[in-house]
């Protein structure tokens, strides 16, 4: 079992996240700012830490800078209320594994917890495109695994022409992968295409069954592994 360390100033919040997961990851503890997170690192050696951005004492940066050297086993995950770019790149660059807003459904926080566990980069699907838009333009990854370094589907260089996989999509598929991969909701997809919202989820069934994949969430992270640089917006 997964075990984790909540990392949050409101103990409100960490109470509420401890009950969401419940049962099926083990909490091995919890941490209200940066000192005592370091020192409950160190002590308890979680396998993913679920860090807030920003705290009184510092935030989710410092706390990896400090906590994250010599201690390869331990993942980050931010777990934060701010979907900010500068926030999302900064805690990134600084070695954490993914980074997910405080609305996110339980069941999806138990997958990015064990995902990150598994040594998987996890984004909430808007998030994702500001992470692609800045390997795009050739920001340091961090935290972010040269696999997984941040693009777009649909692109046109070499590494799109020789992918099997991206050969079998049509070009609308593709436009639509694209879009699905930078985080935009179907009705956003219907408008910038000018294609109706079922003919968007009609694409997404054809890609998602094409690439094997089970959702949105997959998706995305398909896109950024294969490094497909999106040279259009």
């Amino acid at each position: 079992m997964t075990r984790v360390l909540i990392v949050d100033d409101h103990a409100l919040f960490r109470a509420g996240v401890r009950a969401e997961l419940g049962a099926r990851v083990e909490v091995v503890g919890e941490a209200d700012g940066v000192e005592e997170a370091v020192a409950a690192i160190a002590a308890l050696a979680p396998d993913v830490v679920l860090l807030d951005v920003h705290m009184p004492d510092g935030g989710g940066v410092e706390v990896i800078r400090r906590a994250a050297p010599g201690r390869p086993q331990v993942r980050f995950l931010a777990l934060s209320v701010s979907d900010a770019p500068d926030d999302v790149i900064a805690v990134i660059r600084a070695g954490a594994r993914g980074y997910v807003t405080k609305t996110i459904a339980a069941d999806e926080l138990v997958e990015a917890v064990e995902r990150v566990a598994d040594g998987d980069a996890v984004f909430s699907p808007r998030l994702a495109g500001f992470v692609l838009d800045a390997f795009a333009a050739g920001g340091d990854g961090g935290g972010v695994p040269a696999s997984g370094a941040a693009s777009t589907a649909g692109g046109t260089g070499a590494a799109a022409a020789a992918d099997p996989e991206l050969d079998q999509l049509t070009q609308r598929e593709r436009e639509v992968l694209r879009h699905i991969a930078r985080g935009y909701l179907y009705k956003e997809v219907a408008l910038r295409l000018g294609i109706s919202v079922k003919t968007v989820e009609a694409h997404v069934s054809a890609v998602l069954r094409k690439l094997q994949l089970s959702n949105r969430h997959e998706l995305s992270r398909w896109a950024v592994e294969r490094r497909l640089l999106d040279g259009e917006e």
